[in-house]
């Protein structure tokens, strides 16, 4: 299918025909990043050099004021040429997008964090801890922070940290006994006390890079405490979190295109033409094709839904659904896509192995399957019950 359908405005265009300019590039780094753990800092560094960083910024910032369906247009382009260069650069995007959208700072620090955006800061909230689990479960976060003469001590550990190697801000969540939630706080990388432990080792999205944030004594000044929860912050609607579903998407697109762009080209001796003039064959781009489809229209409908203000206050579960649709397809399409180019596709310098890999890590960002089913339920059962 064609994602021309989905492309409504000039601004849209413009951006993605800026996008494609670099798609070659992007892909290149793919196979070095995913088998050395290596971040794509040029891929990074290429985003940030034309402005994409400053998008979700609103535009009385400065920033280019995009909504979310821009921003899973945009997304799912970038996850299709390098899936480690999507995940990260979309949390950026999606927290920065979430921040100014709900104004959960106060103005002046909203005003002077956008200037840091302007000139290329990178963000990430780092919450999720070894002991906590997801956050979105409501963990109490084992990190810390006392008071203490005037600032704020900070010491804990975080996990999963995506982008570690190029942030220049993380927006980290510690227990705050006094205030009894809890607390965000902005810190600068430079701080005293903040390091990185290399120790991202798993098989799904290595490039991401998504090391340990360790925090000892670090110190905080009282404007950088920025936001205080006393609940999870997986009970607000957040349409920004779709950046999430609209990667693996992106990457479940590469993978379509690799098998159909081999079933055509695939010329065995055994027949006359290309195996894309086989039944089976068909079957399988048949059943590609329709689970894309399906995962696509759902996860831009959600999106415009979002998008428009006067739709938005009856979303109920549909943003964790989109979640759950497009990432459970786009682990069946690889599958399928593997199916259909063989043997072949298990070889480490195909890049069928890597996207079967990459797409699977989206089970485990947030929410989880089995939250986004029990709410549904619980949705169902309370609606009934209020009739």
């Amino acid at each position: 299918m064609s994602k021309k359908l989905f492309v409504k405005t000039d601004a849209q265009r413009l951006w993605i025909e800026k996008l494609l300019k670099h798609e070659e590039s992007f892909k290149s780094h793919s196979r070095e990043s995913d088998e050395k753990t290596k971040f794509p800092k040029e891929n990074i560094q290429a985003l940030v050099n034309m402005g994409y960083t400053k998008l979700s910024l609103p535009k009385e910032y400065g920033g280019g004021g995009i909504g979310v369906t821009d921003l899973v247009l945009f997304q799912e382009t970038i996850a299709s040429f390098d899936g480690a260069t999507g995940l990260a650069i979309g949390w950026h995007l999606g927290v920065v997008g979430e921040l100014y959208e709900k104004k959960l700072w106060r103005e002046e620090k909203l005003a002077s964090f956008a200037k840091e955006i302007l000139n290329g800061a990178l963000v990430n909230r780092a919450v999720s801890e070894a002991k906590t689990g997801s956050p979105t479960r409501g963990g109490r976060p084992e990190t810390e922070a006392v008071k203490r003469d005037g600032k704020w001590i900070i010491s804990g550990r975080k996990t999963y940290t995506t982008m570690s190697p190029v942030l220049t801000h993380f927006l980290v969540s510690a227990w705050v006994e006094e205030k009894e939630g809890i607390g965000f706080f902005l810190i600068e990388r430079e701080a005293k006390g903040l390091s990185i432990e290399k120790n991202w080792d798993v098989i799904a999205m290595r490039g991401t890079e998504s090391h340990d944030l360790v925090l000892d004594n670090v110190e905080v000044a009282e404007e950088n405490f920025v936001e205080l929860n006393h609940g999870p912050r997986g009970n607000t609607i957040n349409g920004w979190i779709l950046h999430i579903p609209a990667c693996y998407l992106g990457i479940a697109q590469a993978a379509r295109d690799y098998a159909v762009k081999f079933a055509t080209e695939y010329s065995p001796n055994s027949i006359n033409g290309t195996i894309s003039q086989l039944p089976n064959v068909q079957n399988l781009i048949g059943q590609i094709d329709l689970e894309l489809m399906k995962a696509r229209h759902f996860l831009y409908s959600v999106a415009e839904i979002y998008d428009d203000e006067a739709r938005r206050p009856y979303i109920t579960n549909e943003l964790s659904v989109a979640k759950y649709i497009v990432t459970n397809s786009a682990i069946n399409i690889v599958d399928k896509a593997m199916r259909l180019v063989g043997a072949k596709s298990l070889q480490l310098s195909n890049p069928l192995q890597r996207y079967y890999r990459d797409v699977r890590a989206g089970l485990h960002n947030p929410p989880m399957d089995d939250m986004t089913i029990s709410k549904l339920a619980q949705t169902a059962i309370q609606e009934m019950e209020n009739k």
